[in-house]
């Protein structure tokens, strides 16, 4: 073991032993960013990167079992990602299907997908379909996997759904209209029933949220992290829950 680890590991069990879990976020979100650059930085593909990242998130679920998060959102795959060229495309959504297959044989994750299905090739709908359906009663962390998401399309499919289950009831606009409120809208996005997250968590160095979870995030605290994805270790985590923890959330009061 090198020096330069042992003291990182020293330093994290320091953290970690001062960390009150009463003030642990029960909902994390994670934008998983800087996989790219990573494995440019690296010497290596896109592809390589890809995979380093996706074998991160068995890690970073541990961390947060250890430290009583009930619910992580991974952002996984954007909308726009969906435009990149087939050469990257197509290999990146091999590795994120490998991933949920992986999630979901674990056996300590509920395993639910976030996002426009109908967006994604059909394979990788029915990885999503079979990891929800084989971890249905899994009474362990929530794995909200992000395929195919962006915060502006789930509020205009939220709309959407609204729409037409009012459609099927026979109700008219005017008494749609008088009735239509925030929590309403919450009963159709894609994390209904969920609390929303209480942190948000980027890497990679990008202070921007890039479309997630816009509707939830109302009131998250955000905590943006130098490092690329794959390099992120367990006291860049503990080091954000810390941080996470001295702030005072005022909810606009």
């Amino acid at each position: 073991m090198k020096l330069r680890d042992l003291v990182y590991g020293l330093y994290a069990r320091r953290v970690e032993g001062r960390l009150d879990h009463a003030q642990v976020p029960k909902h994390i979100g994670v934008i998983l960013d800087g996989n790219r650059r990573w494995a440019r930085a690296a010497g290596g593909t896109t592809e390589q990167g890809h995979k380093a990242g996706a074998s991160k998130i068995q890690e970073l679920l541990g961390w947060c079992s250890e430290t009583d998060v009930e619910v992580v959102t991974l952002w996984l795959l954007s909308t726009d990602n969906l435009d990149r060229p087939e050469e990257e495309l197509v290999p990146l959504l091999s590795i994120i299907e490998g991933a949920v297959r992986d999630l979901a044989a674990d056996g300590r994750w509920r395993v639910h997908h976030v996002g426009n299905r109908d967006l994604l090739p059909s394979r990788t709908q029915t990885v999503l379909k079979e990891a929800e359906r084989d971890t249905e009663d899994i009474d362990g962390i929530l794995v909200n996997v992000a395929v195919g998401y962006g915060g502006r399309q789930e509020i205009a499919d939220a709309v959407r759904s609204l729409l037409l289950d009012h459609a099927t009831k026979g109700s008219s606009f005017e008494e749609l209209a008088e009735i239509v409120d925030i929590d309403l809208i919450s009963e159709h996005l894609y994390t209904r029933g969920q609390p929303d997250p209480d942190l948000v968590i980027r890497t990679s160095g990008e202070q921007r949220l890039s479309g997630f979870m816009l509707w939830q995030s109302a009131h998250s605290e955000y905590y943006f992290c130098e490092v690329f994805w794959p390099a992120f270790r367990k006291v860049d985590f503990l080091r954000a829950l810390r941080d996470y923890a001295a702030r005072h959330r005022r909810y606009g009061n």
